[in-house]
């Protein structure tokens, strides 16, 4: 894994999946609840009430608007460059363009805004262990609020078929990374065949008082009792984890994928410290984290 890739990397072989399953050619006998009307910046934003969690999920994924799709491409930190489309078609050069594709501009909305971390994969964010509530498809969008996450599949009835995802606004309307030559845009939502109902991720546990949410990366880091390396982990972490930051403090150098850190961060929920090289930030002093 390259610290410089970290986000792709920490993907691992769910990634070349999740895009292929973000094009959009599923979902072209789609039926929206509304005739389609084109739509600016200005109309993305929440049309209906909601939680201030929920405004805020819908506000970071409004503030992509006119990001172009690319197929991999995206991070909880921004649009990335993805990859060529072995399908060829618009997506054949989407290597050279750096955008979201679909579960991914929903992994970063839920990160900026709320400090949710999401997994990756439309199939794996569709069965998600943290949702709030869930919704079927014959409730339609009645039910729900701006910010809940609306799935379609192959088979409805099986999350594990999930192959797109999008954030609902409100009135009907969504804002979507759809394909691969389209830009992130606000769309009619679809109640087609394929529509696999919603679920809502506002109200999740959020950063306890005085804390900073940050997602780690790599696999097997150990979490320390004092900031170095010279005693035996308290825990491992098995792979990209949210952890919530108190303070942060200079104690032992570390050096990973060509990196060097001395900068440790205090994690309440282990009582342990891990080095900042493994938090995925690009700053090595995290921003608008005390010192201890």
């Amino acid at each position: 894994m390259h610290r410089a890739h970290r986000a792709l990397a920490t993907a691992g072989g769910l990634l070349l999946a999740t895009a292929l399953t973000c094009t959009g050619t599923a979902m072209a006998d789609s039926s929206p609840v509304a005739p389609t009307t084109a739509a600016s910046a200005a109309d993305c934003r929440p049309l209906a009430d909601a939680s201030a969690q929920a405004q805020a999920i819908v506000n970071a994924a409004c503030s992509q608007i006119g990001v172009p799709y690319s197929w991999g491409g995206g991070s909880i930190h921004g649009p990335t460059y993805g990859q060529d489309y072995p399908g060829g078609g618009p997506g054949a050069h989407d290597s050279q363009v750096k955008g979201f594709d679909c579960s991914h501009l929903v992994q970063y909305a839920a990160w900026q805004g709320a400090g949710i971390a999401l997994p990756e994969g439309t199939w794996n964010q569709a069965r998600w262990s943290g949702a709030t509530a869930r919704f079927t498809p014959a409730q339609g969008v009645a039910p729900l609020q701006p910010g809940d996450l609306l799935l379609w599949g192959s088979d409805p009835a099986n999350l594990g078929s999930v192959h797109h995802i999008a954030i609902y606004l409100g009135n009907g309307r969504m804002v979507e990374a759809r394909e691969s030559g389209t830009l992130v845009k606000v769309s009619d939502v679809r109640l087609d065949a394929q529509y696999a109902g919603a679920l809502r991720i506002a109200g999740s546990g959020q950063p306890p008082a005085n804390t900073k949410r940050f997602m780690t990366w790599g696999t097997d880091v150990g979490l320390r009792p004092d900031p170095s390396t010279r005693q035996p982990p308290v825990t491992r972490l098995p792979g990209p984890t949210a952890v919530d930051v108190l303070c942060q403090t200079h104690g032992e150098s570390v050096t990973a994928e060509g990196y060097t850190n001395d900068a440790w961060s205090y994690l309440p929920k282990y009582k342990a410290w891990i080095s900042n090289i493994y938090i995925n930030d690009p700053a090595a002093w995290l921003p608008g984290v005390p010192a201890c």
